[in-house]
């Protein structure tokens, strides 16, 4: 009896004095995106690394890339349900989950790279963008610049009247889909896991893609043609779920937020160079990259931005947000 107890207050004894980061040692962090090889699985690395440098073995992290947990609509339920804790996605993928997410995607707001970081890297934006989505159980620990928006096309296309009748692959975003709707093209909003099987068989005659993800997963091997529209950047966010994240000692918050900001900070000139690269591992492969004429360039952004605002004219929080995007850009940014 007297053994028992003894070894009952040893064991009482051992546990006050484990370290909290062993206590903490099973909370899990994974990390979900539907590419590889690119700026989002960049800065998933980075973040991991940071973290754990802030934290130790308090949370391990997992990474799970190029749709490993699933199509980009499951990874989405995945961390509104928290059965996936961070998922790592272009802003366009979320717009059904808010429509305010659709502010990054309006044609011209985002010219250069230097653009995107001006805004979305302002103190003070940041911080907004960080709890924007509160009520809607996400928050942002991750904004990254991703790469320009181009037409992939199984067939040669060099006119914006050469995308007329195509059927086109786009995000999810009205400001993706309408624009396509307005050069005569058939949008078509798709995961990416079904893209090639679709551009194979005949049920997509193109996408609207970043360039690293061509190169990453060998586009060059189905079709040859870009059309290098750049109408748009790319922004992707990383989104946790809140009720996950508030469930984490406040030691582990603040780090994750830190990591957060300072992996996207590093891996800003990362993407931009990974972007430059991506062409010319484009072109070493047998693909061609097509420009469009001055006319049809001017044709293009006039009339996407015509577009643009009268989106954003039905729809008040989005244009807010945009407005306040812009006015960072406009100040930060010598045209």
């Amino acid at each position: 009896m007297l053994f028992r107890l003894l070894k009952a207050a040893a064991l009482t004894t051992a546990i006050a004095l484990t370290p909290l980061t062993a206590v903490q040692a099973q909370t899990t962090m994974k990390l979900a995106s539907a590419t590889i090889n690119d700026v989002q699985h960049e800065w998933q690395k980075v973040f991991a690394k940071e973290l754990e440098g802030r934290v130790g073995g308090a949370v391990k992290t997992e990474i799970y890339p190029a749709s490993q947990l699933g199509a980009i609509p499951r990874l989405a339920e995945g961390v509104l349900l928290g059965t996936i804790e961070a998922f790592t996605t272009p802003t366009s993928f979320m717009t059904n989950v808010d429509p305010r997410f659709q502010a990054f995607d309006v044609p011209g707001l985002f010219k250069t790279p230097d653009d995107v970081r001006a805004a979305i890297h302002d103190p003070a934006y940041r911080k907004h963008l960080e709890e924007m989505f509160l009520d809607k159980g996400l928050r942002v620990i991750g904004a990254i610049y991703n790469s320009p928006t181009v037409v992939f096309t199984m067939k040669d296309v060099t006119t914006l009247a050469g995308l007329r009748k195509l059927k086109i692959r786009t995000f999810a975003s009205p400001l993706q889909i309408k624009p396509m709707e307005l050069v005569g093209a058939t949008p078509v909003p798709l995961a990416l896991t079904e893209v090639i099987p679709q551009l194979q068989s005949g049920g997509l005659d193109g996408m609207l893609v970043g360039m690293p993800i061509l190169t990453a997963f060998k586009y060059y091997d189905v079709g040859k043609n870009i059309l290098d529209l750049r109408f748009a950047e790319i922004v992707s966010v990383t989104v946790v779920n809140e009720d996950w994240f508030q469930a984490q000692t406040d030691e582990v918050k603040a780090a994750i937020l830190e990591a957060g900001r300072a992996a996207e900070e590093k891996v800003f000139p990362w993407g931009v160079e990974n972007v430059e690269k991506t062409y010319k591992v484009w072109t070493d492969n047998g693909g061609k990259v097509n420009e469009l004429s001055p006319e049809d360039q001017a044709k293009m952004e006039a009339d996407f931005s015509k577009l643009a605002a009268d989106l954003l004219a039905a729809q008040p929080a989005v244009k807010a947000e945009y407005d306040r995007l812009r006015a960072l850009v406009d100040a930060k940014v010598k045209r």
